[in-house]
């Protein structure tokens, strides 16, 4: 077991944040982009939601399969096949020359990082030992947000100096040091679970549903609900019965249904989904209302978030360590609520705001938040689950994030009044961070009523890593 003092534990550390980095980046840092792709492109409001949820769509969706296949086959392996197709995809990303093009680049950017973003956590988990294992999530943790707040920011400076397609061009280079580190340093590691098999029916199915909803969902609002969105949306919602009847008869399935038996579980899983999804709607709006309203350039409105690096950077591993002190309920439950706050603070940001007086409040009040959160929800997730499942388990909370923000950036802009085919975000900015904020408040509770103290620090001291191999 590797101890998090030892060089070679930073090294591993090193090499999870890098790879699932430039995930969560790329995540983040498109929402900067976005306006300048409308303009390349002379893309639409739907156009601009496809961007962002192609990627979700099928990150969301294959992010259980990804977990699966290196619990199976080796959570490094997986790491280093998911780093090497991200490369190639951010590449066909870059360059471009439709909107169509990059949106079907984003779908399969998105089946790679799949692969890479469960094996990061799952690899930590596996490698070090019970004692470490909360700092090295809570720095994982703290780097990975980090690397998601830092993204608008580098994204903006890379479009207003060069050119939006260097958000993509940038990622190559970032995955080669990732994939170096983690074949001279990371053990490889795997799940005992002989016999078993990935789940494709499950795999299919989850994915052509969530597809088919999200389709509806963006396209239906936008163009008065044509016989093609009312087709998509039937197909979607009878690819999600079927997957969860599939589950249930399954032998192998994608989602063991048994892992929900756990109060802690399920319930750290509903709170991730609604705060989650506030999560990534926010920063979808945000920086689009920071440029299209306020006259940002790119790179003003990803510095925008600055504030909120620096501040995970410091603080997420200390959260995580209180977290598995006094146990993750309070943090649990007073961070959402602390996130729910800052985005009221958001929905005051309009046109002819400072950005001292009407942004720089916010930011931080949602950096807070943040710190609070992020590492005691990734920790309780992952001590709720034995280390056979522990990529699973990992895969299943990211996938519930992932979805989360996915139908909420597609929902979110018809329920707060941006809809039809010339609709701009601006029209429902205010509504949207009210119901952001309503979301945010709502995983306080869940987490309120299902984290028991005890029982995640049982688990956690428990928990023995999974064999290496």
């Amino acid at each position: 077991m590797l101890r998090f003092d030892s060089r070679q534990g930073r090294m591993v550390i090193f090499a999870a944040v890098l790879g699932s980095g430039i995930a969560f980046l790329d995540g983040s840092v498109v929402n900067s982009a976005l306006p300048q792709i409308r303009r390349t492109f002379d893309s639409s409001l739907a156009g601009q939601q496809w961007v962002v949820t192609g990627y979700l769509l099928t990150l969301g969706s294959l992010l259980v399969v990804g977990g699966s296949l290196g619990d199976l086959y080796g959570r490094r392996r997986m790491f280093v096949y998911g780093l090497v197709g991200f490369s190639i995809t951010s590449m066909l990303c870059g360059l471009a020359p439709s909107v169509g093009v990059l949106i079907a680049a984003r779908i399969l950017q998105g089946v790679s990082a799949a692969l890479l973003v469960p094996g990061s956590l799952a690899m930590l988990s596996s490698v070090f030992h019970p004692d470490d294992r909360a700092k090295a999530i809570g720095s994982w943790s703290g780097l990975a947000g980090a690397s998601t707040a830092v993204g608008p920011f580098l994204g903006g400076w890379l479009i207003d100096t060069v050119s939006w397609r260097w958000v993509f061009l940038i990622n190559p280079p970032i995955a080669a040091a990732a994939i170096v580190i983690a074949l001279r340093a990371v053990p490889e590691t795997r799940g005992d679970n002989h016999g078993a098999r990935v789940d494709a029916p499950g795999a299919l199915t989850l994915s052509l549903g969530l597809a088919g909803v999200v389709y509806a969902l963006i396209e239906g609002p936008a163009a008065g609900w044509e016989p093609t969105a009312v087709f998509a949306a039937t197909v979607g919602v009878v690819m999600l019965v079927a997957f969860a009847f599939i589950e249930v008869r399954s032998s192998h399935p994608m989602v063991p249904l048994s892992l929900f038996r756990s109060r802690l579980f399920a319930g750290t899983n509903a709170a991730t989904f609604v705060i989650w999804g506030a999560i990534g709607t926010v920063f979808f709006f945000l920086t689009i209302h920071l440029q299209d309203d306020l006259g940002y350039s790119a790179l003003e409105a990803g510095s925008a978030s600055l504030p909120v690096t620096v501040m995970m950077l410091f603080f997420a591993a200390k959260s995580g360590a209180l977290a598995q002190r006094i146990g993750p309920r309070l943090q649990m439950t007073v961070g959402p609520l602390v996130v729910a706050a800052s985005f009221l603070l958001m929905a005051r940001i309009e046109a002819g705001s400072s950005y001292l007086i009407g942004v720089l409040p916010a930011v931080l009040v949602f950096g807070v938040g943040l710190v609070i959160t992020v590492a005691p929800v990734t920790a309780t997730v992952l001590a709720a689950v034995d280390d056979t499942h522990v990529g699973i388990g990992s895969a299943i909370n990211n996938a519930v994030a992932r979805v989360a923000s996915l139908l909420a950036i597609a929902v979110l802009p018809a329920l707060a009044g941006a809809t039809g085919r010339d609709a701009s975000l601006s029209d429902g900015y205010a509504k949207a961070m009210v119901i952001c904020a309503a979301l945010a408040a709502l995983g306080a509770v869940i987490c309120a009523l299902t984290v028991d103290n005890n029982e995640a620090r049982a688990r956690s001291i428990s928990t023995e890593p999974a064999g290496v191999h």
